[in-house]
């Protein structure tokens, strides 16, 4: 990895584009770039080198549409394409998913929106999480941009897993480095008495892979804690009673403060992570405000991780490389 005075060095030859870090871990805003024109090669070379370590960048005041967000997307691999989306996604760009679709899914099995969440999200910790971290080959990175945002409240935190693995004790990490965990969509649900039609679609297209706990990056070499509160629940070969115990451990770890870095969008703000390294907190203080909040996201294909000893992922059901 670079170090900061390097990345500084980078910034000042890519044309006034400046990298600006925000928090002590994780989070950089970036400066004096339109991402709508033809980016050249230096600037793509230097948002890409922010991103692995930085984890997630920050850009403001953009004018990107949908075409222009998935001709960005391309400069740094090729964009998913997701095989379900809800019908606030455009038609016509299948690259780009749009949020909002997510207010539909409670109505899609008999629940208000907010039921959903907290059925899916009833401790604190189960918000955590990197985006389709059950498939085997989870995406890349997330560009995620904002249109319409709340006058206060709607903010992201991101968390460096990096930074989280090291801030481990070194008997602790030599101990993780040999476990693996299983990531299920759905995990920790909790079914709504009687009848519940959302149990029943996730037990028929149930998605889940066995991931090692600490992933080596395959661009940077860093061990990252490879964790989220939202697909796991079981770590392999490891009791119930202690896996709940070692995993609240490793969670709280990963979203120490210390850790992490919260976001205030604007109108044209633009979001990049490396989705591989960082764990993310959707907003949950918005919704009884009324205001709308649209964001538009693009995927990046993703490696099936692997884990310190060279050994990949296993899949497990619902997943394979590069079907989505």
């Amino acid at each position: 990895m670079t170090t900061d005075r390097g990345t500084a060095a980078r910034a000042r030859n890519a044309a006034g584009v400046e990298v600006r870090p925000v928090a002590g871990h994780i989070g950089a805003e970036i400066t004096g770039v339109d991402l709508t024109g033809g980016l050249d090669d230096a600037v793509v070379a230097l948002i890409r080198e922010a991103v692995l370590r930085w984890k997630v960048v920050f850009f403001r005041d953009q004018r990107l549409d949908h075409a222009g967000h998935v001709a960005f997307a391309r400069r740094f691999g090729e964009p998913v394409v997701p095989g379900r989306r809800g019908s606030a996604s455009p038609a016509g760009f299948p690259e780009v998913e749009t949020t909002a679709d997510r207010l539909e899914l409670g109505g899609r099995f008999g629940m208000e929106h907010e039921e959903w969440l907290q059925r899916r999200r009833h401790t604190l910790l189960r918000g955590w999480h990197c985006d389709h971290g059950a498939r085997i080959d989870p995406p890349a990175a997330t560009i995620l941009r904002a249109e319409t945002v709340p006058p206060y409240g709607g903010d992201t935190t991101w968390s460096n897993l990096a930074a989280a693995y090291a801030g481990l004790s070194a008997p602790v990490r030599a101990f993780v480095d040999g476990l693996r965990a299983e990531h299920c969509l759905g995990v920790g649900y909790q079914p709504r008495p009687g009848d519940d039609s959302y149990l029943r679609h996730l037990l028929d297209h149930q998605v889940a892979s066995v991931h090692p706990l600490v992933r080596v990056h395959p661009e940077s070499g860093e061990r990252v804690l490879y964790v989220n509160g939202y697909y796991v629940e079981q770590i392999a070969g490891v009791s119930r009673p202690e896996s709940t115990a070692l995993l609240e451990m490793l969670l709280e770890q990963a979203v120490r403060p210390e850790y992490t870095v919260r976001f205030r969008w604007e109108p044209g703000s633009v979001a990049f992570w490396d989705n591989r390294a960082t764990i993310h907190l959707a907003p949950s203080d918005n919704a009884h405000l009324g205001f709308p909040r649209v964001m538009h996201r693009v995927m990046l294909h993703g490696e099936v991780p692997v884990g310190v000893d060279g050994t990949p992922s296993q899949p497990v059901t619902g997943t394979q490389v590069r079907r989505w």
